[in-house]
C-alpha cells in the first residue's frame, strides 16, 4: 500500500515538474517574449558599442599627446617667429571656392523625335 501511494505521489510530482516547465518554456517562445529578448539585447550591445568608442576615442587622445610631445608640437610658440592675427590669414591665402561654375540642364521632348 505504501508503496503504491509512494509511486502515485512521485509520479504526479514529476508530471506538475513536467508541466510547469513545458509551459515556461512555451511562455519564454512567444513572439512577445521573443521581441522583448531581442529588445534587451539590443540595448545590451549598444551599450557594449558605446562603451568601446568611448575607449577608443580615449586611448586615441592619449596617444595623440604622447605623440605631440615627442614630436616636440606642445611646445610653446615663440612669439618672436608667430605672424601678427592679420598676416596670418593673409599667409594661408584667399579663400574662394573652387568649382563656382553653374550647369543649366534643359530637356526638350521635341527632339527625341
Amino acid at each position: 500500500m505504501f508503496r503504491r501511494t509512494f509511486w502515485f505521489t512521485a509520479g504526479a510530482a514529476a508530471g506538475v515538474w513536467a508541466t510547469t516547465k513545458v509551459n515556461r518554456k512555451l511562455r519564454q517562445l512567444t513572439p512577445e517574449s521573443l521581441a522583448a529578448q531581442a529588445a534587451d539585447k539590443a540595448v545590451e550591445a549598444g551599450h557594449r558599442l558605446k562603451d568601446f568608442a568611448l575607449d577608443v576615442r580615449a586611448n586615441m587622445l592619449q596617444r595623440e599627446a604622447e605623440l605631440g610631445e615627442a614630436l616636440g608640437l606642445d611646445a610653446p610658440v615663440d612669439p618672436e617667429h608667430e605672424l601678427p592675427a592679420s598676416r596670418r590669414r593673409a599667409a594661408l591665402g584667399p579663400h574662394t571656392p573652387t568649382d563656382t561654375t553653374t550647369y543649366s540642364l534643359s530637356y526638350n521632348r521635341n527632339e527625341d523625335h
